[in-house]
C-alpha cells in the first residue's frame, strides 16, 4: 500500500477530487495548510500599509490506495492540478505498513 500526500493550489481541488475519482480513488482528506516554497511568498498592500505574506494557502491532499493504482493517482493528481505556474505544488510518496478500519477491524488493502 501506498500514501501519497500532495500539497496543491486550494482552487484545484474540484479538479483534482474529480480526476481521482475517475481513475477509482474512493477515499481523499484534504487539510488546509500553508507554507512556501520557491514562490516564497508574496508582497500586498493593505489599508496603505505593506506587509509580506510569508505562507501561501495551500491544501494538502491525503490518498491511501494499493500499489496497482499509484501511477494512475499520480497522473490524475499532476496533470488535473497544474497550471505551469510557480507555486503548483508537490506529490510525496510513501509506503504503508498497515491500514486498519476501525468500523469492522479489516487490515491493510480490504481497509483501503
Amino acid at each position: 500500500m501506498k500514501k501519497i500526500e500532495a500539497v496543491i493550489k486550494p482552487f484545484k481541488l474540484e479538479e483534482v477530487k474529480e480526476a481521482l475519482a475517475a481513475v477509482g480513488v474512493e477515499g481523499l482528506t484534504v487539510t488546509e495548510v500553508k507554507g512556501f516554497g520557491r514562490q516564497k511568498g508574496h508582497t500586498e498592500i493593505y489599508r496603505g500599509s505593506e506587509y509580506t505574506v510569508d505562507f501561501l494557502p495551500k491544501l494538502k491532499l491525503e490518498v491511501v490506495l494499493t500499489d496497482d493504482m499509484l501511477a494512475a493517482a499520480i497522473e490524475a493528481i499532476t496533470k488535473s492540478a497544474k497550471t505551469g505556474k510557480i507555486g503548483d505544488g508537490k506529490i510525496f510518496v510513501s509506503t504503508l505498513e498497515e491500514a486498519i478500519r476501525i468500523r469492522t477491524g479489516e487490515r491493510g488493502e480490504k481497509a483501503v
